[in-house]
């Protein structure tokens, strides 16, 4: 069967009616368009979106025989009160069909995680996760961190709970097995080992320090690693150990002696026993007070890969077993399901999640229970997990919450901010200039929401702060205005904070004044008169009034804590371009010239300067440089 991605998979058929005028709920205008769209509705497996009188989704639902499902919702007197606002909202639908309902199972997944409708259960946590990766495209593999569609060759281990994880075990296999990290360019310029051989992390390939047999046995050992099979490398290696020092080969049993160690720190790592479990993730769901929290761990050949609290939106109202089975359906639309995935209750649908993961990860999937053993433990424990997690949630959004009150009292906010947006700038003398923002809420850090604005404008001087805040501001805004007019995304903020004085605040203000935006809070936040010192920042508001605060308040150190993340992701993105900006090569403006090109040239005139400053005739001496290669490298920099 092909692929849920592919574009000719799903045959959409658009039936959609839309009622005209106000579009204040309705009851009675939601049935009506409802019975509208059943005329036309097939018998079929399919999915279906509710969507309001702009056209916005309200709710995205798969159903086995679509007709009958639909019809569900012209009966509004069985309706809970949730399901009730929502008809009365909608205006039209759009149907899709499918060849069966697993199939719709795995649509649903996708055009949820697309649209995140108002009345879905959804998934907040959009991360990818990190897997290990093997490669297999070069005679000595490479072994490193990835995230994202699984494009290379190779073998994926994972997933791992967060890149805290995966980074302590990719430490700990580099010490055990010495596999190379670096990458293929890096690999084949080397004519010496590099500091990680020198520190016992890697084998030095690079320069033949070992064969390719035997660095296709440390593959082997550590795919069987990675498979669960550590007593197996582990007596292995002992074997080898011994053998070394009963040969008087005292510096190779010490090499090995040390894999052993990074061998044992891993198992100690493992806070769980998993052994004899194999490759199973095990969720656990917890609910206090209509919150909902879902503990996950995440267990691969019998080894701990790490866990993770999820905490879904829009759980009010909906049955537990109902939200657990559609963050699973949300959860597995990015992530390849294992063999045995363990839930702590009973869900509706059993059978057709299976066979919709199953068709997912190409091999037999099973949902159970677990009622004994090794893997009640486990579930026991992620029990104990999720509900720990949902507490400190608790308690957390308390706090916060209290914060977000102390916030809009202190900027006459009418009421707590939803979305507070904060920036900075960062530049070196003006070079490789970006713009930060950062986005917090009554949940904390959004940090998929974060953006960098690289400051390209012509009219900005290199180095004007107020400048560089002028053009971030009127590309951030003027792209909101344009994109959601109405601001019902929830992507208009609250609050603005402005790392910086009355300058950059006044620049921000300009900027939103000409847009015709007014009714934005803008804050700026700067160092006081005792300059460097914590606690004396001063905030300068829009009506001229500036504010200190007491250095011990908590709404003071929640506002630093704000700007400070801006500083650091500031810093952060500017280092990043910066090291690319170091690594690039002067040629790489001149258009159609492939990197094979740019290093014959490069090979030929020793520098970039050279490489311009050359007549047309030099140019097409360069071995592999053709004619017109050279006369395209020659307009670039001197025009026709």
């Amino acid at each position: 069967m092909s692929s849920p991605n592919t574009p000719d998979r799903f045959n959409e058929e658009k039936a959609t009616f839309t009622v005209r005028g106000s579009d204040v709920p309705d009851l009675e205008a939601g049935v009506a368009a409802i019975r509208n769209v059943l005329k036309t509705l097939p018998a079929r497996p399919g999915v279906y979106r509710m969507q309001d009188a702009k056209g916005d989704v309200l709710y995205i639902g798969k159903a086995r025989a679509l007709k009958n499902r639909v019809t569900n919702y012209t009966q509004v007197d069985r309706l809970p009160k949730r399901l009730q606002r929502m008809v009365a909202q909608t205006r039209s639908m759009t149907i899709v069909t499918t060849n069966n309902e697993a199939e719709a199972l795995l649509l649903e997944a996708q055009l949820i995680k697309r649209y995140r409708p108002a009345y879905n259960v959804l998934l907040r946590d959009d991360k990818s996760f990190p897997f290990i990766l093997l490669r297999a495209d070069h005679d000595f593999p490479r072994i490193q961190k990835h995230r994202g569609a699984r494009r290379a060759k190779g073998n994926y281990y994972g997933p791992f709970a967060s890149a805290g994880s995966v980074n302590n075990t990719l430490n700990a296999l580099q010490k055990l097995f010495l596999l190379r990290s670096c990458t293929d360019s890096f690999f084949r310029t080397r004519d010496r080992p590099c500091l990680l051989y020198q520190i016992k992390r890697c084998s030095a390939p690079c320069v033949d320090r070992i064969s390719k047999e035997d660095y296709g046995e440390l593959i082997g050992d550590a795919k069987a690693f990675l498979a669960g099979k550590s007593t197996q490398v582990q007596t292995k290696l002992g074997g080898q150990m011994q053998a070394a020092a009963e040969n008087m080969d005292f510096e190779l049993a010490a090499i090995i002696r040390d894999r052993l160690k990074a061998l044992t720190f891993i198992q100690g790592s493992q806070a769980i026993n998993a052994e004899g479990v194999g490759d199973a993730d095990i969720f656990a769901l917890a609910n206090k007070n209509g919150v909902m929290g879902i503990q996950a761990f995440f267990i691969r050949g019998g080894q701990n890969w790490g866990h993770r609290s999820f905490f879904p939106a829009h759980t009010n109202d909906v049955p537990e077993a109902e939200v657990l089975a559609s963050f699973l359906t949300q959860f597995y639309e990015e992530v390849p399901p294992p063999r045995i995935i363990f839930v702590d209750r009973e869900l509706e649908e059993t059978e057709l999640l299976q066979e919709a993961f199953a068709e997912r990860a190409g091999a037999k999937v099973a949902i159970s229970i677990p009622q004994r053993g090794t893997r009640r433990r486990l579930l026991d424990q992620a029990k104990r997990n999720a509900e720990e997690a949902l507490d400190r949630r608790l308690a957390e959004s308390t706090t916060q919450a209290k914060l977000l009150r102390e916030v809009a009292d202190l900027f006459d906010l009418a009421e707590p901010p939803d979305r507070i947006e904060i920036y900075d700038n960062s530049h070196i003398q003006g070079t490789n200039a970006l713009g930060a923002m950062v986005v917090a809420g009554p949940e904390g850090f959004r940090k998929g929401q974060y953006r960098k604005f690289n400051i390209k404008d012509a009219k900005t001087i290199p180095g004007d702060d107020f400048g560089m805040m002028r053009e971030v501001f009127g590309r951030r805004f003027a792209r909101a205005q344009a994109e959601d007019p109405d601001r019902d995304s929830g992507e208009w903020p609250d609050l603005v904070l402005i790392d910086g004085g009355r300058g950059q605040l006044n620049a921000a203000r300009g900027v939103l004044e000409e847009l015709g935006i007014e009714d934005v809070c803008l804050v700026g936040v700067a160092k006081g008169p005792d300059h460097g010192r914590e606690g004396r920042e001063v905030f300068h508001l829009m009506d001229g009034r500036e504010l200190t605060l007491p250095t011990n308040a908590p709404v003071l150190f929640y506002l630093q804590r704000l700007r400070d993340e801006v500083h650091r992701f500031a810093i952060g993105a500017h280092r990043a371009k910066r090291a690319k900006a170091i690594g690039a090569s002067p040629l790489d403006e001149v258009p159609g010239i492939g990197p094979a090109r740019k290093k014959a040239l490069l090979m030929h005139f020793g520098t970039g300067r050279a490489v311009r400053n050359a007549s047309l005739e030099d140019l097409q001496k360069a071995p592999g440089v053709s004619a017109l290669v050279a006369r395209q490298v020659y307009d670039f920099y001197h025009g026709r």
